[in-house]
């Protein structure tokens, strides 16, 4: 059957725009954008700006649409994903991998020409990490899938440092660490809220495997972890006080959830958990952005 790229009748925009992820992305770039503001003390390149985002975002985007692909089958058995463009039929396997390598490649001709070499194979990495590694192989091979591929989506504020500074810096590597650490109790608590569904999809989650008590266990093991990863920035004098704050607040009430998920005190406490780590992160990175432009001593 000869194929061809225009869209069918039955396929729009934005069922594209729908295998790039598009709200994952955008609270990646929103982590690249701070990243970027944080390397440096005055004002960044636009260039940097315009130009390392967009082929970071193009290259996120890349990886989100492989994953689609690899996980069609997985995703016709979840609630949350059966509707997704791949398995209603909208795109084709053909069309979505052609998709997701042109966009791989204009990102990377992006970060190659207007950005750095260092950033463009860092953001490689991390699209192989996620598409490859992770969906391909970790996902479907042990319980701890979320611990040991969480690392590449924890990259982009690293990426987003590289992009103005072509170098690596001990502080952007804390960035990268919270996230890592956050990675574990995010996905968890949606594990958690669907585990029927991973079951179904015969995906070794943890409470698949572990079952419920001790994945909530490891949720609120995990979020003590993240609250004194997220100190660090403030301990190495990277941030102030604002930031501390935040970051103590903000982090309390993570543990507020996980405690009430540990405790099964609060209805659907494992979805909550899970909505909440992600305004959690979004507002952990704006505040060490407002810490960092408006400085506050005592």
């Amino acid at each position: 059957m000869k194929h061809t790229l225009s869209l069918t009748s039955d396929t729009s925009w934005r069922d594209y725009y729908e295998l790039c992820k598009p709200r994952v992305v955008a609270l990646m770039i929103l982590t690249s954008v701070v990243g970027m503001l944080l390397a440096q003390e005055s004002g960044i390149p636009w260039h940097a700006l315009l130009w390392g985002n967009l082929g970071i975002a193009l290259m996120a985007s890349s990886a989100a649409a492989i994953n689609h692909i690899v996980d069609q089958k997985i995703d016709a058995v979840m609630a949350r994903t059966r509707k997704r463009p791949i398995v209603q039929g909208r795109v084709d396997n053909f069309h979505a991998l052609f998709f997701a390598f042109a966009l791989a490649i204009i990102g990377m001709i992006i970060l190659v020409m207007w950005v750095n070499p260092l950033t463009a194979w860092l953001t490689l990495a991390s699209l192989i990490g996620y598409a490859v590694i992770y969906t391909l192989f970790l996902k479907r091979a042990t319980p701890q899938n979320i611990v040991l591929g969480g690392l590449a989506g924890a990259a982009p504020p690293l990426l987003g440092w590289t992009a103005v500074t072509n170098s690596v810096d001990g502080h952007a590597l804390l960035l990268v660490l919270i996230i890592f650490a956050w990675t574990p109790p995010h996905f968890w608590a949606l594990a958690v809220h669907r585990k029927a569904e991973y079951a179904s999809a015969e995906i070794p989650m943890l409470p698949v495997t572990h079952g419920e008590r001790y994945t909530k266990l490891h949720i609120l093991l995990y979020t003590m972890i993240l609250f004194a990863v997220t100190l660090l920035p403030f301990i190495t004098g990277m941030c102030d006080w604002i930031y501390f704050v935040s970051a103590v607040v903000l982090g309390l009430r993570f543990l507020d959830w996980a405690v009430a998920m540990w405790r099964n005190s609060r209805p659907h406490a494992a979805i909550n958990t899970f909505k909440y780590s992600i305004t959690y992160l979004m507002l952990l990175f704006v505040a060490l952005l407002v810490d960092h432009y408006v400085p506050v001593t005592f």
